[in-house]
Parts: C-alpha cells; structure tokens; sequence
C-alpha cells in the first residue's frame, strides 16, 4: 500500500502526518510530496520512504498512490497561498486513490459543518480515518 502526503508552504501539517502514518502503518510505503523544498525536507525528516518537490512531482504520485491525505487545499486550485496548481488539483482529484482531506479553516474556503478541532485532532482522526480505510482496528 502507497500512502501519498502532500503538503505546501512549510510542510508542518504533512510533517506530523507522516509522523503519525509510520508509527501506526510501518509496513506501508509512504510517500511525501511538497509544493515547495521546505516542506518536502519537513516531511521527509519525519520519516517518509520517498519525498520529490513540485507540480510534475504531484501528478506522478498521484498515478501511484493507493490512499492520498493532506490539507482540503490540495484538491483547489490557487489554495495554500497559491501554492496548489491547477494542475496539482486536477492530479489529485482525478487520481483513483481513496482521499483523506483535511478541513483546516482559512480565509478562502469554510467547510461548514466541520469542528472547529486543533491540529493534532485533526491529524490523528486522519490517521484514524485511513486506518479504517486499511482494515486496520482502531
């Protein structure tokens, strides 16, 4: 199984993903790419298997992975300060991987309906969602 993180600007959000992935799944393969080199050199001093940076990086893993998590941003594009392509978006989206988005609040984009959790809430019930995904107790 190929779990695909991506994330953009300083790669916190994908850092402590991938933190929490290879501590619950280590028999996975987890893939981790950033918008930019400071989040892709976050996520993979946080252990991830594989790192690349940028767009044509996004829509490769994209083809590739089984499960894909990061920010809600990931699938809009011009989100995350610009960051997310369109192109990017579109890989996402289009991709046959299941998706975990994570619904942090901005400016732009309110996903009503949603708590109002702190990150590390937010992370661990990704980390529990795909773990559920993967048939895995919680």
């Amino acid at each position: 199984m190929k779990i695909l993180v991506i994330d953009a600007q300083g790669g916190g959000i994908g850092r402590q993903l991938i933190t929490a992935l290879k501590h619950r799944f280590p028999e996975h393969i987890v893939l981790a790419v950033g918008t930019n080199s400071l989040a892709t050199s976050a996520m993979l001093r946080a252990g991830a298997d594989q790192a690349a940076t940028g767009e044509n990086s996004v829509v490769v893993a994209c083809s590739m992975a089984d499960l894909i998590i990061g920010p809600v941003g990931i699938v809009i594009a011009d989100a995350m300060l610009g960051e997310i392509t369109p192109k990017m978006a579109a890989a996402v989206g289009q991709s046959h991987a299941r998706k975990i988005l994570i619904p942090f609040k901005n400016d732009s984009h309110l996903i009503v309906g949603v708590p109002d959790f702190n990150v590390g809430r937010l992370v661990e019930a990704a980390v529990e969602t795909a773990a559920e995904m993967l048939g895995q107790p919680a």
